[in-house]
């Protein structure tokens, strides 16, 4: 299987908006168990005192996760990577701008 997320390497948010990231699994026999999202490698809390965060995760033939983050931050900045149980992990570099 391989992993890719939309739009990457980089992808440059205004502040106040919502980060988008659309993490596709392709070629995978079976869809994955989980996919796990990390920022700056700590693994993302969807219930997090931050609040605005969540995954919705559409499996099938091709399996398509989507991370959204409402009001971006520049705390939010990093590096995003989403990775699947049965394929290698994928990253982005988001750049929240004032």
């Amino acid at each position: 299987p391989t992993t890719d997320i939309i739009g990457g390497p980089d992808l440059y948010i205004d502040r106040g908006s919502t980060i988008n990231l659309t993490c596709v699994v392709l070629y995978s026999p079976e869809p994955p168990a989980y996919i796990f999202w990390n920022h700056n490698e700590a693994l993302i809390s969807y219930d997090s005192p931050r609040g605005g965060v969540s995954v919705i995760t559409e499996k099938g033939e091709t399996t398509t996760s989507f991370l959204l983050i409402q009001k971006a931050r520049p705390s939010d900045s990093g590096r995003y990577q989403c990775n699947p149980a049965n394929a290698k992990s994928k990253s982005i570099t988001v750049h929240v701008l004032n």
